[in-house]
């Protein structure tokens, strides 16, 4: 673990004391039976859990980063193909999925093999991936059937993956930077998560999209962008990023996480749940988690890989 991550997880559990601090006083204040409170102290709890993680992973160095998110996927995914259709034909090809293309992605990121991992799932999964389930000759909605599991691998595997990517990149002047944007990353992600969430339910009046996510509503969005936007403005000491830099990389991740978490909320809506599981008590499973992180996290390392290395 690099030095400059010491600080920064030393202000991370600070604010997470503080904010157990007022989530305990607004329960003694307001009653344990206040739903937006519970609530509330719900997403400090699964905050102390990924930051407990993601410091526990980090003290074991890349390797330690990469085996914590190929948990992640793995969980991710047993999630997604729990709530979509398959028949017996895909079994063979799930077998495939979990046991070979996902251990060999993150292996592939762990030997910083760049050029196979960036098409190993969008282009040998996209293809492999029918051609297993076809063998079977099961026909019965083999293109929703496909699609299904070709989109639970890109979303679950393949996005998820570039998160311990970010060690790999080597910016000139800042080679040992990984670490520090992998806290960046989800600092800002998921703090965008909390503060819209904050904002929408101090001022949010305007939905907006009733249908898919009734609770998501303007002002918590663009409260919730801004402010969260602002802290990475603000976390650009510890980056290779200039203030503006950081904070329009902050929107930009920040715009993909919301639609992130929209889009994973029009799938639950269709399969007719509220939560993709039970991981977490009280807060749903893992991809109610990183549904934000699988829409900015590819973002995020490609910008930083155009234009910094």
């Amino acid at each position: 673990m690099i030095p400059q991550v010491l600080p920064l997880f030393t202000g991370i559990f600070g604010v997470l004391l503080l904010a157990s601090l007022i989530g305990a006083s607004l329960r003694w204040k307001l009653g344990p039976g206040n739903s937006v409170v519970g609530n509330l102290n719900a997403r400090i709890i699964a905050w102390w859990w990924m930051v407990g993680l993601l410091l526990g992973a980090f003290s074991l160095g890349k390797a330690g980063l990469v085996l914590l998110f190929l948990f992640v996927s793995f969980q991710g995914l047993r999630e997604f193909l729990s709530l979509t259709y398959t028949r017996r034909g895909d079994h063979r090809a799930l077998v495939g999925l979990f046991f070979i293309l996902l251990p060999l992605q993150y292996w592939l990121v762990y030997s910083n093999w760049y050029g196979l991992f960036s098409i190993l799932i969008p282009v040998y999964g996209f293809l492999l991936l029918p051609t297993v389930s076809v063998l079977s000759q099961d026909s019965t909605r083999f293109l929703e059937r496909t699609s299904k599991v070709q989109w639970g691998a890109m979303l679950a595997i393949y996005c998820l993956s570039h998160v311990p990517a970010l060690l790999n990149l080597r910016i000139p002047g800042h080679e040992e930077a990984g670490p520090l944007l992998v806290v960046f990353l989800m600092l800002v992600v998921q703090g965008s998560d909390v503060l819209q969430y904050v904002w929408g339910k101090l001022f949010g009046r305007h939905r907006v999209s009733p249908e898919i996510s009734p609770s998501k509503t303007w002002e918590g969005l663009i409260g919730g962008v801004l402010s969260s936007s602002a802290l990475g403005a603000a976390l650009h000491g510890f980056t290779p990023f200039l203030w503006w830099q950081a904070g329009l990389i902050a929107l930009i991740i920040n715009l993909m996480g919301f639609f992130g978490g929209l889009v994973l909320s029009a799938i639950k809506r269709d399969r007719g749940v509220k939560d993709w599981g039970d991981l977490i008590e009280g807060h749903g499973g893992m991809l109610d988690r990183v549904d934000s992180l699988s829409f900015a996290a590819p973002i995020f390392f490609h910008v930083i890989r155009f234009w910094w290395t």
